[in-house]
């Protein structure tokens, strides 16, 4: 699609026209008026959504009322078996839609520690994604364990040589993330998992920055255990429930800490003690949202039907045209990518350094009618969703930034407290 240069918009509009999913963008809601580029954080929301979820309200809860869960029960497996093969390459009956990411996290890594009594060291890193940081320092904190973080580099990521310095033969867990939140940086899952296995650890990544975008693999990168979100590439709405894997022949020997009816053997029987349901289904707990479930559904299907290896390739050259725009228009104004050069080590997001990259992110989003996001301490976000995002948006959107940074405007607009960056 960018195998030569994009100089100009005629170029970019010719990369949608020759882009083989150009026809997805049109089945999501678009106001037309916003150049979106935070698909990165919240996905867009499909038409076909707001038809699914209508009909359920009405015909399903609303007409069906508790009959309807006949239909409901088996929600969470169907979707995890939708997710396990269409976009993460695992088998059917390794994944389970369930909780939040940080529940799910919070459940698999208690699970794990479990499994490797004795050991007394928990892998991490300290650009992971904060709530999975507190996780595991509490998990460490509560146990008495050692909380090993790994300092990482902010742009390159995950270094494989110090990670194999930390991977000692007392280490139970290893537990990051495949895209790092802030630069994009895509992990070696597979090296990595594969480093850890050599000292008997087990491995625990959390794929929500690249899920939908980036492939997973987990099967053939023999991924004991992985988390992820639902909204952001896989366009499941805001708050959607996550979703867990579980290597199959694992599943077997983790028993989770949150005991609840759902993961229970013949829940019905409504029986006086716990005994853990065969499959992946031992790892839900409590009742299915079923309405966001639901609407997950959507999500799903249209990415499993775009293809990862077509977003994957969609995502390279969006990405690629954003980090070319920088350097030719954006670092002379003080900006630096802060992201990977090298397409195979970043995901699906574009960050640009800046000392006043929030000032910027609030004049594009107030005045320009552009929407990144910030994260600190000067980043400046910029999401490529694959299903949705145009070459077009992408060519729009470094002419609005290089505008508003070459006049300053944004030193002018009024920041006050956001509690949401």
């Amino acid at each position: 699609m960018t195998e030569n240069a994009v100089t100009s918009r005629a170029d970019a509009a010719a990369c949608d026209e020759l882009d083989p999913l150009r026809s997805f963008p049109d089945r999501f809601v678009d106001d037309g008026e916003v150049i979106y580029l935070d698909g990165n954080s919240l996905g867009r929301l499909p038409k076909s959504t707001a038809t699914r979820v209508a009909a359920v309200l009405k015909e399903e809860w609303g007409r069906g009322l508790v009959r309807s869960w006949e239909q409901w029960i088996g929600l969470s497996t169907e979707l995890g078996d939708l997710l396990a093969v269409g976009v993460l390459g695992a088998a059917p009956g390794s994944v389970v839609m369930a909780d939040s990411t940080t529940v799910n996290l919070y459940k698999l890594a208690c699970a794990a520690l479990d499994a490797r009594p004795g050991r007394r060291v928990i892998v991490t890193d300290d650009d992971n994604f904060p709530s999975d940081r507190y996780v595991l320092q509490g998990l460490a904190q509560q146990r008495g364990l050692e909380y090993r973080e790994l300092s990482t580099d902010p742009v390159s990521g995950l270094s494989l040589e110090s990670v194999r310095g930390a991977l000692t033969i007392d280490v139970a867990l290893m537990s990051f993330s495949q895209v790092a939140y802030r630069s994009g940086a895509l992990a070696e899952m597979g090296v990595l998992t594969a480093a850890a296995h050599d000292v008997g650890a087990l491995t625990l990544w959390d794929l929500s920055h690249g899920a939908g975008a980036v492939p997973a693999e987990l099967t053939e990168y023999d991924v004991d255990l992985a988390v992820g979100c639902s909204y952001k590439y896989l366009c499941g709405g805001p708050g959607a429930p996550a979703w867990l894997y579980v290597r199959p022949d694992l599943g077997k020997e983790l028993r989770q800490p949150i005991w609840g009816w759902f993961g229970q053997t013949d829940q019905f029987a409504m029986g006086p003690s716990y005994s853990p349901a065969a499959g992946i289904e031992r790892f839900l707990s409590g009742t299915p949202p079923v309405l966001s479930l639901v609407a997950c559904e959507e999500g799903f299907r249209i990415v499993a039907e775009a293809g990862v290896a077509r977003l994957r390739a969609k995502g390279i050259a969006l990405t690629n045209l954003g980090i070319d725009l920088a350097e030719r228009w954006l670092i002379p104004l003080g900006f630096a990518v802060a992201s990977p050069r090298d397409a195979a080590r970043r995901g699906s997001h574009v960050s640009l350094s800046h000392p006043d990259a929030y000032a910027l992110c609030r004049t594009l989003v107030e005045q320009s009618a552009v929407v990144p996001d910030f994260r600190v301490p000067d980043r400046l976000r910029l999401g490529f969703a694959p299903l949705t995002t145009r070459f077009l948006d992408v060519w729009t959107a470094f002419e609005r930034i290089r505008e508003v940074a070459s006049q300053g405007t944004y030193r002018d607009t009024v920041l006050g407290q956001r509690r949401v960056t």
